[in-house]
């Protein structure tokens, strides 16, 4: 996943939550927290990648 898609997906997450809170809806706030650590998992990984690729250190 490129880390434009891993920041989308933190963006879509972060959505989800401010909707579930605005609902009410706990479940798809929870949701949305879980995708942006999904998101941001992601891209810390691409980041690291990244860094092999190129030879540097962490």
């Amino acid at each position: 996943m490129s880390k434009g898609k891993a920041k989308a997906k933190q963006v879509k997450g972060k959505l989800k939550e401010t909707t579930g809170k605005a609902t009410g809806d706990r479940s798809m706030q929870a949701e949305g927290q879980a995708e942006q650590v999904q998101g941001k998992t992601q891209e810390v990984a691409e980041d690291a990648a990244e860094r092999a690729r190129k030879g540097l250190k962490p």
